[in-house]
């Protein structure tokens, strides 16, 4: 018996532009933070050289202890967190784990879980059973590695792998919804019957949060707009409430990282400006659309006009993307891609007959994108004019953002705390009796 009164367990959802941590039973989570790492090459860079190691920077101390792990990487050093990531570094590169919504490098895991635990949440993980979230397609041999390092390395008692679409319908109350999740990575669209992914009518698009900034940037950059990183100049006040600004060089900055950086001034105009259109987007009626002001962190003003609508309704209609001077790559997958409504009838309709009106009567909208606004009431308006007939739609989301965008980890805060779940958990002493594998029939 694990969970319950005795000691809580701790929920982690690893996405691909966030890790949300914390206890279960907790209405959110206690760490949120970036689930990029800032990686250095130590064959290149002498650690005697790394300026954050006189800083005192209480941070950067608990970091250097991520990574000493792994020889076979060539020693990198990892950087994880807002605070060590918000702070520049020569030849520092900003790495993702996760490629195609799957891990690629766990030992970039390994060090965000270590973070988590160690930095965030200050407990030890052998204390506390681990409720992982997972994405509706997970492959086997992924989830057979998640279970090896939460028992190998960090000897958690007991562990439970949740689908994430499942999770976002319990958070709702409900056990049967279709989930569509609009993350930073990808857009997925799940249907959930009697608590359990329907695999063969689960629908991805590579367009999410991410690509929608990126967007947002070479159309500001085509326009002549350039986002200076907050680490490239300095303002100094010359007079009371003037400024002047003086920008900085250093040649030493790898493009992965100022990428970075100019993303997360990018996403914050995405964020405050941008809405999804009433009706598909038209270059000629968006023409002469008001526009709306947005300072930059260096003090410029800009004016965002009818790009405010444009980017959300690539997600409605991915051939939009095209138009976007810098875009052009996306061509090459442009005709696979489809869009919101599409996606959402195309997987109701690989159900079975019996639960298509259930499903078209409880879509969930969930993940960071979706809080956009307007978005739920163009889906819905889009819906309604494509679906049979008979369906009804309804289209749910949380009137909080925070709900919306931490609907995941929420729902598995909710599952690890209840008591009838106790007994699911896969336990160490299971794992050492009948290995990784064994998670395939625990954790359906």
């Amino acid at each position: 018996m694990y969970g319950g009164d005795e000691v809580s367990a701790i929920v982690i959802d690893l996405g691909s532009h966030t890790c949300k941590a914390g206890y279960a039973g907790e209405d959110a989570p206690k760490a949120v933070f970036p689930s990029v790492v800032g990686a250095i090459d130590q064959m290149d860079v002498d650690e005697s050289d790394d300026p954050e190691k006189n800083s005192g920077s209480g941070e950067s101390k608990n970091n250097s202890r991520n990574v000493e792990g792994d020889k076979a990487k060539g020693k990198r050093k990892l950087y994880v967190g807002s605070q060590s990531l918000g702070y520049r570094r020569d030849f520092m590169e900003v790495l993702s784990p996760l490629k195609d919504g799957l891990v690629a490098d766990w030992d970039i895991v390994d060090s965000i879980w270590d973070h988590a635990f160690r930095e965030c949440l200050l407990i030890d993980p052998k204390e506390h059973p681990m409720l992982l979230a997972e994405p509706s397609s997970n492959a086997p041999q992924q989830r057979e590695r998640a279970a090896e390092l939460m028992f190998e390395k960090y000897k958690a008692p007991a562990l439970f792998l949740a689908k994430n679409a499942v999770l976002t319908s319990f958070a709702s109350g409900r056990a049967t919804s279709l989930v569509v999740d609009s993350g930073g990575g990808s857009t997925t669209v799940a249907p959930v019957h009697d608590g359990y992914v329907l695999q063969k009518a689960v629908a991805t698009s590579p367009i999410g949060g991410e690509f929608l900034t990126d967007c947002l940037m070479k159309s500001l950059e085509s326009k002549g707009i350039v986002m200076k990183p907050r680490y490239s100049f300095r303002r100094k006040e010359i007079r009371p409430g003037e400024f002047q600004t003086v920008d900085l060089d250093f040649p030493s900055t790898t493009e992965s990282y100022k990428l970075y950086s100019q993303r997360a001034i990018a996403s914050d105009i995405k964020e405050c400006v941008c809405r999804a259109p009433d009706t598909p987007y038209d270059e000629s009626a968006y023409s002469n659309i008001p526009t709306t002001s947005y300072e930059l962190p260096d003090g410029q003003t800009i004016e965002v006009g009818a790009d405010r609508f444009k980017i959300p309704d690539v997600l409605f209609n991915p051939s939009l993307a095209q138009s976007i001077p810098g875009m052009e790559n996306f061509a090459e997958i442009a005709p696979s891609v489809r869009g919101l409504p599409q996606m959402v009838i195309e997987s109701i309709n690989k159900c079975d007959v019996d639960i298509r009106r259930e499903l078209f009567s409880s879509i969930l909208l969930a993940g960071g994108t979706a809080s956009m606004q307007q978005l739920k009431e163009r889906l819905e308006k889009d819906l309604l004019e494509e679906s049979p007939q008979a369906a009804r739609v309804k289209v749910l989301a949380s009137g909080n953002a925070t709900e919306r965008r931490f609907s995941v980890w929420i729902g598995g805060s909710i599952l690890a705390s209840l008591g009838s779940f106790q007994q699911m958990w896969f336990s160490k002493s299971e794992y050492e009796e009948h290995g990784a594998s064994y998670i395939q029939r625990k954790c359906p």
